[in-house]
Parts: structure tokens; sequence; C-alpha cells
């Protein structure tokens, strides 16, 4: 055997130790994100834990004090999918987020907008229905507001539900309008009805719900939506199996017409009313 042979040789034995050591690494670091993955988590546990906020139709209260709404049956499904029981947590939604991080939960499903602020928190899946901002207004404060550039304008209250992307949108569409921030959205509609502000922005269909609800004071300046939104999970960042695990789930019930089905219901219909409180 020659040297260069000799030194062939060795050389290709030292590139297959070093491939070797690289793909026992390569397979113990996956190893070790997935058993650290929040599904896997989940797995053990059995239970699935949610972070929601009230919301109608989204999540709400019947009168036996049990949650439900179009985020309360997607996330049933999920657990049920899933194979594991469901825990919803209730969480102020200007810190739901923090509340996920640190780690009280493991997923956001609450109507939640897929925004590039937030995505800088937190990891979106994909969007599994789509939601908008509309507006009511009170007929006597907004007589003869019949569009959005009539809310424009400083002598103008607008209530809205803090931490949410509506109080984004009315910055953005009613910049020289004075914000009334609220904690939840019946503390904002229930001002709307006493006439201490001119308008709510919500996400739809509650705005024309509570229009046709209280038609002696409430009204609609413009019909249907003046935004569209892309409406996700969130969960932690580094965790990408229970990510695709999520958007795999969402591909699948999305095909089945499962999630247009509850759409349809929640939103298209008032069939449910009588449920809740």
């Amino acid at each position: 055997m020659n040297t260069r042979t000799s030194f062939f040789r060795i050389f290709t034995l030292a590139l297959l130790l070093i491939f070797s050591a690289g793909f026992g690494y390569a397979r113990s670091i996956q190893k070790d994100i997935s058993s650290s993955s929040t599904i896997e988590k989940i797995k053990k546990r059995g239970v699935l834990k949610v972070g929601m906020d009230i919301f109608q139709p989204w999540a709400m209260k019947d009168k036996n004090g049990k949650l439900v709404g179009f985020e309360i049956d997607i996330a049933r499904r999920l657990a049920k999918d899933m194979g594991v029981k469901i825990e919803f947590i209730p969480t102020a939604w200007s810190g739901i987020i923090p509340a996920l991080l640190t780690g009280k939960f493991d997923v956001i499903i609450g109507g939640m907008t897929i925004t590039p602020e937030r995505a800088l928190q937190v990891n979106f899946s994909a969007p599994y229905d789509f939601s908008g901002m509309s507006i009511v207004a009170h007929k006597k404060l907004a007589a003869g507001f019949n569009s959005l550039e009539s809310f424009n304008s400083p002598d103008v209250q607008i209530a809205v539900k803090l931490g949410t992307t509506a109080a984004t949108t009315a910055k953005k569409f009613f910049p020289k309008a004075k914000l009334r921030m609220f904690d939840s959205e019946p503390l904002a509609y229930q001002e709307l009805r006493n006439g201490k502000v001119h308008a709510v922005v919500g996400n739809a269909p509650r705005p024309a719900y509570e229009a046709v609800d209280y038609a002696d004071t409430l009204f609609l300046p413009v019909q249907g939506t003046f935004t569209k939104e892309p409406i996700g999970f969130a969960v932690r960042k580094g965790d990408p199996d229970t990510l695709s695990f999520f958007n795999s789930w969402i591909s699948i019930v999305g095909l089945e017409g499962w999630l247009q089905e509850r759409h349809n219901y929640w939103f298209g219909t008032k069939d449910w009313i009588n449920q809740v409180e």
C-alpha cells in the first residue's frame, strides 16, 4: 500500500467518524427538542391548558356558567382529537401574552389576530379563521354620522377593549378622536348604551348584534367590517413540534368543513343567544 492510498483511507475514515458524530449529535438535539415540546408535555399531563378571554361570540358563559362559543368549540375539538382533557384559563386580554410566556397555559385560542407586533413575542399557527372590525354608534350622539371619517374628530369619544386590535384599529382610523379603554367588552358597550361615548369599535359580529338588540338607541353608521384580520393560535417561541401539530390539525379540520360549519353557527346565526347570560 503506497503512502497516497494510505492517506486517502485515513482521510475517508476520519470523515466518516466526523459525519457519524455529527449525525448522532443532531439526533440527540432533535430528541431533546421533541421531549421538551409543549405537545409532549400535554400528552404526559393529559390536559390541554387554553388561555382565553370573554368575547361574544368567541367565548361566553351560558346560563349555567359553562363556557360556550366559537373558540370554545375549537379548543374542545382540539383536545378531543389529542385524546386529552381540556382546561380553560380565563385571562385578561391585556396580560394574556405575558401569561402564555410564563407558562400559565399551553396555547392562546381566543380570537387573537395575527399581527407583526405580537409575532415578535409569540409564534402563530396558520390562520383558522378571519375576523374584522366594525363600528356601532349612539343614535343621538352620532346623529348624521354616516362614514368612518365622521368619527375622526376631537369631539368624538370611541370605546374599545384594552389590549385588543380594536384599540389599534381605532387609533389608526380615528387619530383625532378620544379613545376610552375598557377592561372588558360589556363595559364598553354599556358605556355606549348609556350615551357616554359616541361609538364602540369591536370585532364583528358583536357591533351588529348590539345595533339589533338596542335598535332604539344604537345604529350601524357603516355596514359590515372595515378591516380583515387573520386569526391564529399563539404558542411560545422555540417549539416547532407544537406549531407543526397545530398547523396540521387546522388544515385537517378546515378541509373537513368543520371550521366553516362552526363559524357559520356562531357568526351567521343567533340560535345560541338563549344559552348565554
